[in-house]
């Protein structure tokens, strides 16, 4: 197996600290019986690259620890995200992957 280039690194770290800051506004929302940012929407960052960010939030903030349907969903996408990550570094195709180039 291949190594990950430095930017798929920055990439996880970029998408996780953006999905922990979600969870945080989500948590600061539910204490203040505001309007909440959806479940579909915090499993959806985290299959995106963020379930590290998700992950730490979980355990830091105690924010969507005990809800047993989320945290499935949550390691589901861990195995997803990391299952797409092993085939794609195994075939090749994140060898010459930018940052610079996949956002321009």
């Amino acid at each position: 197996m291949q190594s990950l280039p430095v930017d798929v690194l920055y990439y996880f770290l970029a998408l996780s600290l953006a999905t922990y800051i979600t969870f945080a506004i989500d948590k600061r929302a539910a204490q203040l019986n505001r309007r909440r940012i959806s479940e579909r929407s915090l499993q959806i960052l985290s299959l995106l690259g963020g379930w590290p960010g998700a992950l730490l939030a979980q355990q830091t903030l105690r924010h969507k620890s005990q809800k047993r349907s989320f945290r499935i969903g949550l390691w589901l996408a861990v195995m997803i995200n990391s299952a797409i990550l092993i085939w794609l570094t195994d075939q090749g195709y994140l060898s010459s992957f930018s940052l610079i180039d996949w956002v321009s």
